[in-house]
């Protein structure tokens, strides 16, 4: 049955990826087939027992321990989706530049709001006191390096960052605001080497572009002060974990998961509970799940934002990508945005959703079990 439909399934399928490409599907045909790709994963994902569940995330474990902290992305086209100026990203985030889930409750209905009602989140549950030093890794446009900085004065801010450009961003918002707290560092996590110790560490949004997450935490624990706390935020899906770039090639809506694959490749899925299996060098202190529509909407917002700004976004999209690839790159953004409104609330939100973990330094004497 698979062969004999296979073909036409093929022939609609590059149909409506050739209407993407030239803006003409509409989204709420997208937003279907998006829909489909999810029921799809889901399938792929789930085990018919608890035991094979179990198993199956032990294996992955044992497989990320095989693995280096990172893998490679050069060359890989998910690299040119951060190619864009920050001119694109002031028109689409909020006031803070953060590039990851908002917070929105009955207080925080506003884009601002939610921002700013996260980073507060964040600070609450990292225990944050005045006078603290910190360390944010993978800190971006420096949302939580400068909403820290500006809350508590005396507290020295440290932030790591990939990027020159949001290197430099942040550094002239230090420049304007007077800020004389805020150490922004252009490096690669995996590499990066220092002998400092914070009190507080913070990584929010980064998890998900590493693999081995042992050397991961026993490299951030070097970090630490033996009563600092490591504050960890990263989406999840609430029961199994996989690799963006790993498909069931015998799925016919997983095939056709191009933005899986292009943008998002060498990343990891993690599962609410895959960081308990990574403390040889940390100790999990509290845990917390933020339902998914959190993120949904935030992604929404961004979309609105974007579609708001076309005129002025599309003379940046030219600039970055050519003229002749302008368009697709644009359609590819949207996709971006829309893909994540609908993977976030899936189910109500209750599939695919944000971890939040608090980890202390573990002490010379505890016993460190591994798996």
């Amino acid at each position: 049955m698979y062969g004999i439909l296979q073909a036409p399934f093929d022939a609609i399928m590059r149909l409506m990826i050739s209407s993407l490409h030239r803006n003409i599907l509409p989204d709420g045909v997208l937003r279907r087939l998006i829909r489909l790709f999810l029921a799809s994963r889901l399938r792929y994902g789930y085990r018919p027992s608890a035991q094979l569940q179990l198993s199956q995330l032990l294996q992955f474990v044992h497989s990320l321990k095989e693995m280096p902290i990172a893998l490679s992305t050069d060359q890989q086209e998910s690299d040119i989706l951060y190619e864009l100026p920050t001119s694109f990203f002031k028109m689409v985030l909020g006031k803070n530049l953060k590039f990851s889930c908002y917070y929105f409750s009955d207080k925080s209905s506003t884009l601002e709001d939610a921002e700013e009602a996260m980073l507060e989140l964040y600070c609450e549950r990292a225990q944050i006191k005045d006078g603290q030093s910190i360390l944010d890794i993978g800190c971006g446009w420096g949302s939580l390096c400068l909403y820290i900085a500006q809350k508590y004065k005396n507290c020295s801010v440290a932030g790591i960052t990939d990027s020159v450009s949001q290197k430099e961003y942040v550094d002239e918002q230090c420049r304007d605001l007077q800020l004389q707290n805020v150490e922004i560092i252009a490096a690669d996590i995996t590499t990066f080497e220092r002998e400092a110790c914070y009190d507080r560490i913070f990584s929010i949004g980064t998890f998900e572009h590493m693999k081995n997450y042992r050397d991961l935490l026993k490299k951030i624990s070097c970090w630490m002060k033996q009563d600092s706390l490591l504050f960890v935020d990263h989406i999840c899906h609430k029961a199994f974990a996989y690799r963006f770039e790993d498909v069931n090639e015998n799925d016919w809506i997983a095939k056709y998961d191009w933005l899986s694959r292009n943008f998002l490749a060498g990343g990891t899925m993690l599962s609410a509970n895959l960081l308990l299996y990574f403390q040889d060098d940390v100790s999990v202190v509290n845990q917390w799940l933020l339902n998914g529509n959190h993120n949904s909407r935030t992604c929404e917002e961004w979309l609105k934002r974007m579609d708001q700004n076309w005129s002025s976004i599309k003379p940046i999209m030219e600039s970055t990508y050519g003229k002749d690839s302008a368009m697709k790159w644009t359609v590819y953004w949207r996709s971006f945005f829309i893909f994540f409104i609908e993977f976030f609330k899936f189910n109500n939100g209750e599939e695919w959703m944000v971890a939040h973990y608090l980890f202390r330094k573990k002490g010379n004497n505890e016993a460190s079990i591994t798996i």
